[in-house]
């Protein structure tokens, strides 16, 4: 049977692993940072943020560990460095207009994130990180396997160059070009370090049974991000207390209640920061997926474009009995909604419509699953009935950029004559205008109980963990007693970096 990936203590036989990536990290001058200092940058030692100063935002140095953040102030040229650092995370609060709700609606921007330019780099850190220090992964002998259906991937590929041990990226065939471009850039040897598996954004099972061959082989690790529960805890003490940050700011002159936090659920990672939410504020949390496949809406199964969001699953690391309602989410109105954001025709229309042009120039910011975030926040504030004085936050996962090849290709295939004035109209009164409440699911006990249950048949019949390690999940005492965890993680950061 295998264990849960909780790290807590060092490892009974990590001694020589762990003596191994205190010499290779002196030798490198790799230094690590904590999660205190990634929740707030600005208790960064001030000779660290003098020298990132001169390092270039995207470089595979290992002072950009440093960068891992929320608070990186936005480059304005791709080439540019980040000349430093925002009392704020970056975030845009998405007018009525754009809308048509009374709520607030206010997301975070994802790409600001060095290295991808989304916030999975953060994940991946805080898995290997949590690996490193504890004396489970030995960087000088084996490999960081990192499986994914999206950002995850390059971003542990991005963190396995920063931290000077081989990377191997494993995602579908059917992913984004621009990720494939990535990682054949970042990898040491893209022939045999980025395997792709059948199947587009639904086929995680295909990830895992490449994952199961692999790991017959010591020499390689596999840091699951649906199993690994350093990728909650890190979006739990860093995206959470960030979000809250975002909150605070919004606020500080029109007060309104934080009434719910919205997250696709992809490997379960970021709603992790939902729970440090409902803690601090009482705030509810809601999970989206792809209405394509509409696993925990319908038991469902199916295939989509939502990229970022894998599915036909529940994530080990989703703490499915804390989640308070479930929305689908159409690939047709993401990829419609892409192309209104990213067009002349629709940005056009969009300021016609009342939205402020700097407002409309900041939705290139906005990915696939980062506008699957903002619809599920719309559902949201419909199916609540929440008002001016309610505020939503959620997060802008990556930027459109990623998406520009599919951009092309949904074009050619949906608006072969060309996508003009009327057809964003449309678009606009389909896909916002009409957003409605119909694929929506309250989650009580009943419901809770019956999500929870599908992922029997990934995690024990499959993957062979215990049933008395999956039922354990049920309870919230459980994950409040992994919470701890990140400053204990510190506490051991800094005897290593010592």
């Amino acid at each position: 049977m295998r264990e849960l990936a909780i790290f807590g203590e060092f490892a009974p036989d990590g001694r020589r692993s762990y003596d191994n990536a205190r010499k290779r990290f002196k030798e490198r001058n790799i230094v690590l940072p904590t999660f205190a200092e990634l929740r707030d940058p600005f208790t960064m030692p001030e000779t660290v943020l003098a020298d990132l100063a001169t390092v270039e935002k995207d470089a595979a140095d290992p002072l950009n560990l440093f960068r891992v953040h929320w608070f990186n102030e936005h480059a304005d040229e791709p080439g540019d460095n980040y000349p430093g650092l925002v009392t704020v995370p970056t975030h845009i609060e998405v007018p009525k207009e754009l809308t048509g709700v009374e709520a607030r609606i206010v997301l975070a921007f994802g790409n600001r994130f060095p290295l991808i330019r989304a916030h999975k780099v953060l994940a991946a850190y805080s898995c290997l990180v949590a690996r490193v220090v504890t004396g489970r992964f030995d960087p000088t002998t084996q490999r960081a396997i990192w499986p994914s259906t999206g950002n995850y991937a390059r971003g542990g590929i991005a963190i396995s160059r920063l931290m000077d041990c081989r990377g191997v990226a494993i995602l579908p065939e059917g992913m984004s070009k621009a990720r494939f471009d990535w990682l054949h850039r970042w990898t040491l040897n893209p022939d045999q370090d980025v395997i792709r598996t059948y199947g587009t954004e639904s086929n995680v099972k295909e990830i895992y049974d490449e994952c199961n061959r692999l790991e017959q082989d010591p020499d390689n690790v596999i840091l699951n991000q649906f199993s690994e529960f350093s990728n909650h805890l890190g979006h739990y003490a860093v995206t959470g207390t960030a979000l809250q940050k975002v909150y605070e700011h919004v606020t500080a002159s029109r007060p309104g209640r934080l009434a719910a936090f919205v997250s696709a659920t992809g490997s379960a990672g970021t709603i992790g920061a939902g729970d440090y939410l409902k803690e601090q504020h009482g705030t509810r949390i809601v999970a989206v997926e792809a209405l394509e496949c509409p696993t925990m809406l319908y038991n469902g199964f199916g295939e989509h474009n939502i990229q970022g969001i894998g599915d036909k699953h529940i994530p080990l690391i989703h703490n499915v009995t804390n989640t308070d309602l479930v929305i689908g989410i159409s690939e047709r109105s993401t990829d419609s909604l892409d192309l209104l954001f990213n067009s002349p025709a629709g940005k056009r229309l969009l300021t016609e419509r009342g939205v402020a042009p700097e407002l409309v120039d900041m939705l290139v910011d906005f990915g696939y699953s980062s506008i699957a975030n903002m619809l599920g926040a719309i559902t949201t504030a419909r199916k609540w009935g929440l008002g001016s004085d309610d505020v939503i936050v959620t997060v802008a996962t990556d930027g459109s950029d990623l998406y520009d090849a599919e951009r092309e290709q949904y074009v050619a295939r949906s608006y072969p004559g060309g996508f003009d004035d009327v057809e964003a109209d449309k678009v606009f009164i389909d896909h916002l205008e009409n957003v409605t409440t119909e694929h929506t699911l309250e989650m009580d006990e009943v419901n809770r109980n019956r999500v929870f249950n599908l992922g029997y048949f990934t995690w024990v019949e499959q993957q062979g963990i215990s049933v008395r390690d999956f039922e354990i999940r049920r309870r919230q005492d459980f994950w409040t007693a992994l919470h701890p965890l990140t400053d204990r993680w510190d506490e051991m950061i800094a005897e290593f970096n010592a």
